[in-house]
């Protein structure tokens, strides 16, 4: 279902960064104006998700006819809606989380903001049942570690820093339904940090399992 095709899509740069011995390449476009969009549900509020994902967790809704400023945009477990079947999620600053761009009036069927990763406090979390979420917080450089499901294992966001040094750790061994914060030391404004998140036991080497795909964000 088309929802307008006015609006000029957002610009973006490819940065290419080698973090690990196998390549990785991670787009980042630069920093632009948050968008708005208009919720559009059959009447229920909408979830709101602290990752991009069906079974990531619920912290919030938000009634039907709300227009919130999304800051960025990311690609996420598929939801059908209001507007067809998409797999794009939207970042809600004022919501603390994602929404699926499934529900939302925007103007376009496509993307219409940045991909997110560009100091945003953006969240991602495994596969399956989701154990292990996390969020960067870019004002501070500091994890935000979740552990959702008692499975046995520490939820944990794996990450190299600008340079490529690492991989680091930042670790929630607390049990599930808590979170853990993890400084990051020695990042200045500017300072890329990329991350995934999985779920392992706790070791100076981990096995990490159920990992996220890989996120670049930045020190504010």
């Amino acid at each position: 279902m088309t929802r307008g095709a006015n609006r000029r899509p957002a610009g973006r740069a490819l940065v290419l960064i080698a973090v690990v011995a196998s390549a990785l390449a991670v787009a980042v476009p630069p920093a632009a104006a948050a968008v708005s969009g208009t919720v559009r549900t059959a009447g229920d509020p909408l979830t709101v998700r602290r990752a991009a994902s069906t079974s990531a967790a619920a912290i919030g809704t938000v009634a039907n006819g709300t227009t919130v400023s999304i800051d960025c945009q990311t690609t996420g477990t598929p939801v059908s809606g209001t507007y067809g079947t998409t797999t794009l999620w939207d970042y809600v600053p004022s919501l603390g989380g994602y929404v699926s761009d499934a529900y939302m009036y925007t103007g376009s069927d496509g993307q219409v903001a940045p991909d997110c990763g560009v100091g945003t406090g953006s969240a991602q979390c495994s596969t399956g049942q989701c154990a292990g979420e996390a969020r960067f917080r870019s004002s501070d450089a500091h994890f935000v570690v979740y552990d959702r499901v008692p499975d046995g294992k520490s939820g944990v966001a794996a990450y190299w820093t600008a340079g490529g040094a690492g991989p680091f750790y930042a670790w929630n061994s607390g049990g599930s339904g808590t979170s853990a914060e993890h400084a990051v030391p020695g990042l200045e404004p500017g300072d890329w940090i990329f991350y995934k998140v999985c779920v392992a036991d706790r070791a100076a080497d981990p096995d990490l399992r159920a990992c996220s795909a890989g996120l670049t964000d930045y020190v504010a």
